[in-house]
C-alpha cells in the first residue's frame, strides 16, 4: 500500500480561550457532498482539551467553515474529565451516533492517568455528554491508564480497540502502552480480551489513536507509535484477515506502511494520531504533524497495490 501525502488542511486558528492551540485527533463525520465536519481537540493557556471543529471538503481538500468557539469543554475538577478531552472515532447504536473519547485527569501530587468517556452526537451535530460516569472506568485489569477508543461493528458485534497503559517506564524511560481489543453486543457493556497489538520494547512499545477499514481482503489498522529509542511519534500499521476476527492478535507489520515525516515543514518532526475514512471510492487519512497536533492536521489519500 502507498500513502500519498495532500497537504497541510487546517492550521489552528485562535478563535476562543479555550482553543487557543493545536488541532490534535481529527474525527471526520460526512455532512454532504464531499463537505465532512471535522472535530478535534484544542488547547487552552493550561493544556487542558476540548472539542471544536471545521469543516473541509475533501475533494478541494480546503477549509470551508471554521467554527469559532468549542463545541464540548472539559470537565469541572471533580470530574473524568478534569483536565482534557481526547476524542477516538463515532459509531452509532439503533440510530444513535456517539463518539467516545479519553477523559484526561491529573491529580495534585501523582501521574495523570485516562478514562474512556462517551459523547451523544445530536442531530444538529452538536455534542452532548451521556453520562456524568466513564463508559470505561480503570478497574483490576485496566488499573494504569485508559486512552483513545475506537469502536467498529462487524456483522452484529461492537469491537473495541482501546490503549491501556502497562507502566509508565519500561526501563528506557518510555511507558509501555499498548492496545487492547473488548467486544459488545449491544455498544454498552463491554467484554475485555486482553493485548490485540503485539508490542517490542525498543521498537514499538507506546501505542495510540487506532483507526481502521474494513475490506474484503481484511481488516487494516493504522496507530501512531513510539519506539522508545527518543524517535518522536509515527504512523504504524496491522493486519488482520477477516476470518480471524474472533482471534484478539493482529499482526504488526511496521514495514508495510509508507506514510512517514516530511524533509521540512509542518509534519518534519512527528505524524501521529490518524484517522482513516473513506469517500467516492477512495480511503483518506487525517492526521497530525509537528509537536502533537500544535501544527494542525492534513490528509493523505491511500493506494493499494492491487486497486
Amino acid at each position: 500500500m502507498h500513502w500519498i501525502k495532500l497537504g497541510q488542511i487546517y492550521k489552528p486558528q485562535l478563535t476562543h480561550p479555550k482553543l487557543l492551540s493545536h488541532a490534535a485527533n481529527p474525527l471526520a463525520l460526512h455532512l454532504l457532498g464531499d463537505v465532512y465536519r471535522v472535530y478535534f481537540n484544542a488547547r487552552d493557556d493550561q493544556k487542558r482539551s476540548s472539542v471544536g471543529f471545521v469543516d473541509i471538503d475533501i475533494i478541494k481538500q480546503k477549509v470551508v467553515y471554521i467554527h469559532d468557539k468549542p463545541v464540548f469543554v472539559f470537565g469541572d475538577e471533580f470530574s473524568f474529565y478534569s483536565h482534557g478531552v481526547s476524542i477516538g472515532n463515532c459509531y452509532e447504536v439503533e440510530g444513535q451516533k456517539y463518539i467516545l473519547f479519553m477523559g484526561w485527569q491529573c491529580p495534585a501530587n501523582d501521574h495523570w492517568r485516562g478514562e474512556i468517556g462517551r459523547l451523544r452526537v445530536n442531530q444538529d451535530f452538536s455534542l452532548t455528554l451521556d453520562n456524568s460516569q466513564p463508559l470505561m472506568p480503570l478497574d483490576e485489569v485496566d488499573n494504569i491508564s485508559l486512552s483513545y477508543p475506537w469502536v467498529q461493528r462487524i456483522k452484529n458485534k461492537f469491537f473495541m480497540w482501546y490503549g491501556t497503559t502497562i507502566t509508565w517506564d519500561a526501563g528506557n524511560g518510555e511507558m509501555i502502552h499498548t492496545i487492547n481489543l473488548a467486544t459488545s453486543n449491544d455498544g454498552l457493556q463491554w467484554e475485555k480480551h486482553g493485548l490485540a497489538i503485539p508490542y517490542e520494547v525498543g521498537v514499538a512499545q507506546a501505542f495510540s489513536r487506532p483507526t481502521m477499514i474494513v475490506r474484503e481482503d481484511g481488516l487494516h489498522m493504522w496507530f501512531s507509535y513510539r519506539s522508545g529509542t527518543g524517535q518522536k511519534y509515527r504512523i504504524g500499521y496491522a493486519y488482520k484477515s477477516l476470518n480471524q476476527t474472533e482471534n484478539p492478535l493482529w499482526e504488526l507489520d511496521l514495514n508495510s506502511n509508507d506514510i512517514d515525516v516530511s524533509e521540512q515543514g509542518w509534519d518534519s518532526e512527528m505524524i501521529e494520531y490518524p484517522y482513516v475514512f473513506s469517500h467516492k471510492q477512495k480511503t483518506y487519512m487525517l492526521y497530525n504533524g509537528n509537536d502533537y497536533g500544535l501544527s494542525g492536521f492534513g490528509l493523505a489519500v491511500l493506494h493499494f497495490k492491487k486497486d
